[in-house]
């Protein structure tokens, strides 16, 4: 084939996506958690003469009341806003996040009663019955605000115990080994006492699958309230704060706990004023940078917004009814409601966080990674759903003939989760459900 190559000017149009500063800088504040965010702040006001910034800490201190969303914050102490507080306390901490739910005058008595039974290491150090008596309510109602307790911040509060303190941490870690679990909640003593050959037997397992579990153990805090009070604690910092009253759930925004960024508009035209057209170019550069910088934060926030109230949206359930009622979701289906790519949805998560009245959650947890089983007719099951469904099927069977392992697990098979049968007794004794023989009744 004979081709002839002959010089030219030729016009060509194509399209491709150019990734300028601005864009680049608002993707990557994005993603940034809010302590990445502040120390990004604060390394710009460095780099920029123009570009100061206002502590939230100091801000606060100078009025008497914030209102957000129509809602007036307390003027006492706001969890945020204190943290480096030195006297700042674990019942304070805990008192804060119950800012977030709606008690009655009794169950605020309650509340403050435990609070204040309450030792520096986060242990209630008070039977329920006790309480009960000295405040002259029902021990019901005692539990109802204990239980309430042991689902805030930091994990392991509540307890009474150091079995009990671990065992509340090991339920919220979707990381921890099963047999970690089993053995704080059943063997105890003989895992303490390092009786772990006969334990190995008795259990069926290998020595060094006990070790694992006991590495991971060692991981947990067996003081959860202890470094309160101390600045050099650190704390996780909301993004994103839900309100529930009654059926009404509201989303706020905790922008006001992060540095407020101020332009020098007066040392900027004392600059501006000079002939010197090198001062010039740099002043009107940093200029630009500062309206780059508040165009990316107002963007970083409204995405967060946006994203939080889908969530909130999508998982009206978990809000309402707790963590057993979180749905399957996944970062596309948010995407594409919102219109924005998925990696926006993915580096919005990213190190952001939820406060719930159920505790504070990171915002990729409410996209459960993990599904137990696919039904005939493609519909993923999340871990949280398999567990209602247990649930369920435990309340309904006749106490006279219990439900076996199995025979919940062919159960589950018929509506269409296959899951195994370790998996079912694994989830049984997470909901503290005890096995089909302790639960038979002989009438």
């Amino acid at each position: 084939m004979n081709m002839q190559m002959k010089p030219g000017l030729w016009q060509q149009q194509t399209m491709k996506l150019t990734m300028t500063q601005e864009l680049t800088q608002a993707i990557t504040l994005l993603q940034y958690s809010a302590q990445e965010l502040a120390a990004f702040l604060e390394t710009k006001a460095v780099e920029n003469p123009f570009i100061q910034l206002e502590a939230p800490l100091l801000k606060a201190l100078h009025k008497k009341e914030r209102t957000q969303s129509g809602i007036k914050a307390p003027d006492d102490k706001n969890w945020i806003e204190h943290i480096a507080d030195s006297s700042y306390k674990i019942t304070d901490y805990v008192q804060a996040q119950f800012q977030l739910k709606a008690l009655c005058e009794k169950q605020k008595r309650i509340l403050g009663f435990l609070l204040n039974n309450m030792d520096e290491n986060g242990y209630i150090m008070i039977s329920s019955e006790e309480a009960a008596v000295l405040i002259g309510e029902k021990k019901e109602a005692v539990e109802s605000i204990l239980n309430m307790i042991k689902w805030m911040e930091p994990a392991g509060i509540g307890a009474r115990s150091l079995q009990e303190c671990l065992l509340l941490q090991v339920e919220r870690r979707l990381d921890a080994p099963f047999l970690a679990e089993t053995i704080l909640r059943s063997h105890f003593n003989e895992f303490a006492n390092k009786k772990w050959k006969p334990l190995a037997k008795q259990l069926e397992v290998e020595l060094k699958d006990i070790q694992q579990a006991a590495d991971f153990i060692k991981t947990l805090n067996p003081k959860p309230g202890a470094s309160f009070g101390k600045s050099s604690y650190a704390y996780v910092q909301p993004d994103v704060a839900v309100t529930v009253s009654g059926e009404t759930i509201e989303v706020h925004l905790y922008d006001d706990d992060l540095p407020k960024v101020i332009f020098e508009k007066e040392y900027f035209n004392e600059l501006a004023s000079y002939a010197d057209k090198e001062v010039n170019r740099f002043i009107k550069e940093k200029e630009k940078d500062y309206q780059w910088l508040m165009r990316s934060l107002e963007q970083r926030q409204q995405t967060i917004q946006r994203v939080g109230l889908k969530i909130v949206e999508k998982q009206r359930r978990f809000f309402l009814e707790g963590p057993g009622s979180l749905q399957p979701l996944k970062m596309k289906d948010i995407a594409e409601e919102l219109n924005i790519h998925e990696s926006t949805v993915s580096r919005t998560v990213r190190g952001k966080y939820m406060q719930t009245p159920f505790g504070t959650y990171e915002l990729k947890s409410f996209f459960p990674s993990g599904r137990t089983a696919s039904s005939q007719a493609g519909e993923a099951a999340s871990s949280s759903q398999i567990k209602m469904r247990i649930q369920a099927f435990v309340s309904a069977e006749d106490k006279r003939k219990p439900l076996s392992d199995q025979a919940i697990c062919s159960a589950l098979l018929e509506e269409g989760s296959a899951v195994s049968r370790r998996t079912v007794a694994k989830y049984r004794e997470q909901l503290h459900i005890p096995s089909s023989a302790k639960r038979k009744r002989y009438e």
